[in-house]
């Protein structure tokens, strides 16, 4: 089974391939049908990090095509996505792109604090995913669930598996025949999938 190409066509995908494959099969058979009947998962990645943030912030709580129209309008009014271009924008005009008041506080919130070094997004490349989680979700409108999720689909961490997930609890207890899940057990799937729980999570978002 080949892997995914780093980019196609301009566009960048989460990579992994036949070792992570063989592992998650190796320790989990019940997945394993999940992986032969899905075959390889393209997901593609954002990997500037303040692009990818202020993309999930807008498509917070709406449907997937609400969400794509509001990033267009808003892109095509800031141009490229940077702290300071957001800055220079009048926020009534970022909320004219559908942007609740309180979503446009967020982003221009997020684009003060990494103008002003609060944050620094090439920083957080170098840090462990933990410290990723906690950088992050110390900014007004990131949670620990939108940081974890930046780990997979903007740096493309390996090994994040979320919790805060109801897709991926839903998965987990289809694919096991469970009522219920508790920390505790989801813990034990986390460490059975280490250290290849993102791609895990792709396929238990399939189940």
């Amino acid at each position: 089974m080949p892997g995914v190409p780093a980019e196609s066509n301009g566009r960048n995908y989460f990579r992994y391939g036949q070792k992570e494959i063989s592992h998650l099969k190796r320790v989990c058979p019940k997945l394993s049908d999940t992986i032969d009947k899905k075959g390889i998962l393209v997901r593609e990645v954002v990997p500037d990090l303040f692009t990818a943030l202020i993309s999930s912030v807008t498509a917070q709580q709406i449907s997937g095509k609400a969400a794509e129209t509001i990033w267009r309008r808003f892109s095509e009014l800031v141009g490229e996505i940077t702290p300071e271009r957001i800055l220079a924008v009048n926020p009534e005009d970022i909320r004219k792109c559908g942007i609740s008041g309180r979503k446009t506080e967020y982003i221009t919130g997020i684009a003060k604090a990494a103008a002003e070094g609060e944050i620094s997004f090439d920083a957080l490349r170098t840090m462990e995913d933990s410290e990723v989680i906690a950088k992050l979700s110390s900014l007004r409108g990131v949670g620990v669930w939108t940081a974890e999720m930046l780990l997979i689909f903007s740096l493309q961490r390996p090994d994040v598996l979320s919790w805060g997930d109801l897709a991926i609890k839903k998965g987990i207890m289809k694919l096991y025949g469970l009522e219920s899940l508790s920390k505790e057990e989801f813990e034990e799937y986390r460490k059975l999938f280490s250290p290849y729980n993102s791609v895990a999570s792709l396929y238990l978002w399939e189940i």
